[in-house]
């Protein structure tokens, strides 16, 4: 592939980018959400959603290992499903689940930024300033790799340690009892944890941009497990610290009124409206960053899947390379995401998408390349299990208390599964006419 570096990325710098994905909206925008689920549970909603990302990691551990590359996802999903529709579809389902995840990330950029002048989330600036944040990122994305590298790395550092000061703060002053107890346990009960597990996975989902990192990673067999597991681990500490923060300083309705800017209104008991405007900066950081990382991801997959000609692709008269086509087709999608869908809707839909794609790469490892990988079955067993319980529940939830994202994510399915169907019908059709050759 003539536009990969190979060895341009180093282990720190891969870890970096996996946490600055992670880090990016997952625990500013879910938070509050995954509160509203499961009430007083949340901060262990997001340790069962560890656990879940772990033997999910596994398979793409194992993957990676046997097939590094900078496709990622979409290499593994070719080599257990081959030139298919299965293939592009379920690749597509990652893609968009991360241009998703960049319109999550901008939206709550917007939010938290507007808290420092006392605006409104319901403002046209939210959007509005989601979308500023894209277009910067683009521009970024468009500079090469050693700066966005450099850029994460640093990044990620300052994002970790803010967030742990801000969390340990809190754990520091918030007294002897936690002051969520008060309020009784609104909730789903246990449907509401399972529920808020499948929106914690997308706190953890960035380590699947390791994956795509593959071919430009130094000693990319061993260290892309390394990084992944090393990048979980992180966020796992940090999430855990920040929850039990937050809980031991707002009221779980306080907590659920502030849904989408949780963490901004936890530092205000600690450390009053200083500790708020440092929240409000510490979120900016770790959104900008978390778009950037994953624009720089999700741009060289869907260069991968042109490639291997697996989705369609166009200039539309723009220069440059197919990655700065795919750079420009997916600032344009997460633009619209932002200024469409609300916090919650896009995280809803990110976590079903993300979901369903993950179960075909477990199929798709036990069913096909299990004698290749070497894998403990009875581990990508579990993780295909407990995605179908999180994703069966997640959806009950969801068609009960907003039914319309449940129905917009089956649609949207729907259409890219027939415009792929369509689009490789039509491709083999030409390659009959022709007698030629198509190579991947």
């Amino acid at each position: 592939m003539q536009n990969y570096k190979e060895n341009s990325l180093s282990l720190l710098g891969a870890i970096s980018m996996g946490t600055g994905v992670m880090i990016g909206a997952g625990i500013f925008a879910l938070t509050g959400q995954m509160a509203e689920l499961s009430g007083h549970w949340f901060p262990l909603a997001f340790m069962s959603a560890a656990v879940v990302t772990a033997f999910s990691a596994y398979s793409y551990v194992k993957l990676s290992n046997a097939y590094p590359s900078a496709g990622g996802i979409g290499m593994y999903l070719y080599k257990a499903y081959g030139s298919s529709t299965y293939t592009a579809f379920f690749a597509l389902l990652m893609y968009f689940s991360m241009v998703i995840n960049e319109s999550l990330v901008a939206r709550t950029f917007g939010t938290y930024a507007l808290r420092l002048f006392d605006i409104d989330e319901s403002s046209w600036l939210t959007p509005f300033l989601g979308v500023v944040l894209l277009i910067f990122a683009f521009f970024l994305n468009l500079s090469g790799n050693k700066s966005i590298g450099r850029f994460s790395t640093l990044m990620a550092a300052l994002k970790v340690l803010g967030i742990a000061i801000f969390a340990l703060t809190g754990l520091y002053v918030m007294g002897d009892t936690s002051a969520s107890v008060r309020t009784p346990n609104p909730g789903f009960g246990m449907s509401g944890f399972i529920a808020a597990t499948a929106l914690g996975i997308l706190a953890y989902k960035g380590f699947t941009t390791i994956t795509n990192s593959g071919g430009e990673l130094v000693n990319a067999n061993k260290n892309v497990g390394r990084a992944i597991m090393a990048s979980i681990a992180i966020c796992v500490f940090l999430y855990l610290l920040v929850a039990f923060a937050v809980q031991g300083n707002l009221d779980l309705g306080e907590i659920i009124a502030a849904k989408n800017y949780s963490l901004a209104e936890a530092a205000r008991p600690a450390l009053g409206e200083f500790g708020m405007v440092l929240t409000v900066i510490l979120a900016i950081v770790a959104t900008i960053s978390g778009v950037i990382a994953s624009m720089f991801a999700v741009s060289r997959m869907l260069a991968m899947l042109t490639d291997m000609k697996l989705v369609p692709h166009r200039h539309f008269g723009m220069p440059g390379t197919i990655q700065n086509h795919t750079l420009v087709y997916t600032v344009v999608i997460a633009i619209l995401l932002t200024v469409f869908m609300d916090l919650s809707r896009i995280a809803s839909m990110g976590a079903i998408f993300y979901l369903v794609m993950d179960l075909a790469v477990h199929w798709g490892v036990i069913r096909k390349l299990r004698a290749d990988l070497d894998i403990q079955v009875w581990v990508v067993i579990t993780a295909i299990a407990l995605d179908v319980l999180v994703l069966t529940v997640f959806i009950l939830i969801k068609l009960q208390s907003d039914s319309f994202v449940v129905w917009v994510s089956l649609i949207a399915m729907l259409f890219i599964y027939i415009a792929e169907r369509l689009f490789l019908h039509s491709r083999r059709t030409e390659h009959h006419a022709d007698h030629s050759n198509t190579h991947h």
